[in-house]
């Protein structure tokens, strides 16, 4: 008597939850949809309903799932706070790029079937050649010089009274995005040309011209731009490494650095026999980050240049076929090249963090 009794007053007090949540759900989308007043109380009365919206959702299956039996509900509780993400990481993620697999074997309006004349264009074409040329000098030099240098200021900033100070300039153009960062360096780059009344004010002019030099367009040098280009991913992504490298360095147990030097290491020797090996898991980590983003990069290429002067990347390339010449087959297939380039350091990542059983 008591079960039934207990059971009758879960489907009760689950139906009435439910009724509130529908209440709730419907009136606040009435309101927003017949406000007329205020558009920032608008904004914080939308903000409140949606994440009341979330939080109600979730209430709701976790009172669904504790109605059940128990062993029921050892199955399905899990899958009352998973399933939401994952049928949001389904819809945006995985959805997409099966849609985009498809539109790759189509013709530039997504009508036809192109087979793989697609994918030959992306690996035969000359302008594709140089935005893989492009992307891996990109992957090499600007992955190398951000961690390279990362590491070194992590080290020496360790060691300094001014850590903080140091570290925080340092950081610091992480808050600008990579389209202000490239505004930014456009003038540092910047030239007058010659026989204009113009002032120059790119700076790199101005040093070259002070020390004797004659000032140059430097972004439509090729090859070296490419260069100038990756300095300002280079600018933008150092001070992430040297804070994730510094946190790992500042976990060396001090024990293992003094016994070194009484051992008779050098500091040098201490660099790199005892602190490379130590963080080399946080050092894979940042190399990958910096590795996928080097691969997709778009926003410094596409703000400098726009793909010109042999600065072509994949990811340009990809928004050019796209959104210039409206060949959607094309700039599907180029997108799928891209995630299977990027494939290999995801691999390679994950194998690491296995084999330090960092997912055990």
């Amino acid at each position: 008597m008591n079960d039934g009794k207990n059971r009758a007053w879960t489907l009760a007090r689950l139906a009435l939850t439910l009724a509130l949540a529908v209440g709730f759900l419907w009136g606040g989308y009435a309101l927003l949809r017949s406000y007329q007043g205020s558009k920032l109380l608008l904004t914080l009365i939308a903000v409140c309903w949606g994440v009341g919206s979330v939080a109600l959702l979730y209430f709701v299956l976790n009172e669904a799932a504790e109605a059940l039996p128990r062993k029921a509900k050892a199955l399905v509780l899990p899958l009352v706070f998973a399933g939401p993400a994952l049928v949001l990481l389904f819809w945006f993620l995985v959805f997409p790029t099966l849609r985009t697999l498809v539109l790759s074997f189509m013709d530039a309006t997504g009508t036809g079937f192109a087979g793989l004349d697609n994918f030959k264009f992306a690996f035969t074409d000359p302008v594709m050649r140089e935005g893989f040329l492009n992307n891996l000098l990109w992957l090499v030099a600007g992955t190398g010089a951000t961690v390279g240098l990362g590491l070194l200021i992590a080290v020496l900033a360790d060691r300094s009274p001014f850590e903080n100070v140091f570290k925080a300039l340092i950081f610091m153009p992480m808050a600008i995005s990579f389209v202000g960062a490239s505004v930014i360096w456009k003038f540092m780059y910047a030239y007058k040309g010659e026989g204009t009344n113009v002032t120059d004010i790119g700076l790199l002019n101005a040093v070259v011209v002070a020390f004797g030099g004659q000032a140059q367009a430097w972004l439509l040098l090729p090859f070296w731009n490419n260069f100038l280009l990756i300095l300002i991913m280079v600018w933008l992504q150092t001070g992430y490494a040297m804070v994730i490298l510094s946190s790992a360095i500042k976990g060396i147990p001090s024990e293992l650095l003094e016994a070194a030097r009484v051992d008779g290491a050098n500091e040098i020797q201490i660099f790199s026999k005892v602190i490379v090996p130590s963080i080399v898991g946080s050092i894979v980590t940042v190399s990958t980050t910096i590795m996928i983003f080097s691969l997709k990069l778009f926003d410094i290429v596409r703000v400098m240049t726009g793909g010109n002067y042999g600065t072509n990347v994949i990811a340009n390339e990809f928004y050019m076929q796209q959104f210039t010449y409206g060949n959607s087959g094309r700039a599907s297939a180029i997108a799928i090249v891209l995630l299977l380039a990027i494939f290999p350091v995801l691999a390679y990542n994950l194998k690491q963090f296995s084999e330090r059983k960092a997912f055990r």
